[in-house]
């Protein structure tokens, strides 16, 4: 493999910087874990089996296989040395990203299906939010929830149109179904977006491990990612438009931490470019 040490010491920096990122990527991993387990308070029923737990924590689990390959792809760029990537080392971290890319794929399938089930929400129309009181079901809208009952059910809405979610467990008005429609879309469109920029790096990593520092290829790799970092940006764009200010920081770090990488990469080639 081609060195990646020789420009550490003039980076260190940067270096700060990303380690303040990476912690705070996981201060977010925290509050998402919470997030899902208020989910779960809310829509879990005895019914539940081993899928309907695991799509409920698909964010938890979505954020840690991410978190771990951003560290796997720090050591590949940056802190591993040539002689650090033995043949066991190589395979650990291949291990890694295929459990990794298997979680993330996992994500995608329950992004997508709970867009499908939002198609086929059953809708119910000219009644009255009090009429579900006291039967177990959360009103939900903007991923908020409120557990209803007949002291409360007056206050979340007033309309006479409504939509049954997660199996049945919690519902919403009009509105809020519109909400949950767009927020499920951002939710799929943003893990297939870093899915693939993970796949442009990856390949670029091939790359350059051949000692290549420039061909047609790494450019439109380069090119291609500014471009989806710019739909991810629309994408925290839209949370923080819906108040999910939490989401949009998460989003910034994110980008700003896969930048990171980038730029370990961009540091690579130029290392390449002048032997």
């Amino acid at each position: 493999m081609t060195t990646r040490t020789s420009w550490r010491q003039t980076l260190r920096p940067r270096q700060w910087l990303k380690l303040v990122v990476y912690s705070l990527l996981l201060v977010n991993f925290i509050h998402y874990f919470l997030d899902d387990i208020e989910r779960a308070r809310h829509v879990a029923h005895f019914g539940w089996g081993w899928n309907d737990w695991t799509a409920n924590f698909a964010t938890t689990m979505d954020e840690l296989a991410w978190f771990m390959l951003l560290l796997v792809l720090e050591l590949e760029t940056y802190l591993l040395s040539d002689g650090a990537f033995t043949r066991g080392r190589v395979a650990a971290l291949n291990f890694v990203k295929v459990i990794c890319y298997l979680t993330i794929g996992h994500t995608i399938f329950v992004f997508a299906k709970y867009v499908i089930d939002l198609a086929d929400a059953v809708r119910i129309v000219d009644t009255h939010l009090c009429a579900f009181a006291d039967q177990g079901l959360s009103f939900t809208r903007n991923l908020a929830f409120w557990e209803l009952n007949a002291t409360n059910c007056t206050e979340p809405s007033s309309n006479n149109e409504f939509f049954l979610l997660l199996q049945n467990q919690a519902i919403t008005d009009a509105q809020g179904m519109v909400i949950e429609y767009e927020l499920a879309i951002a939710d799929l469109i943003e893990v297939v977006v870093w899915l693939v920029i993970l796949l442009f790096i990856e390949l670029m990593i091939k790359i350059q491990d051949r000692g290549i520092s420039s061909n047609l290829f790494l450019s439109f790799a380069t090119l291609s990612k500014s471009l989806l970092y710019g739909v991810l940006w629309l994408v925290a764009g839209y949370w923080a438009f819906r108040g999910h200010w939490i989401f949009a920081w998460d989003e910034t770090l994110w980008i700003l931490g896969f930048m990171a990488i980038s730029m370990n990469l961009s540091d690579w080639r130029k290392e390449l470019a002048v032997k």
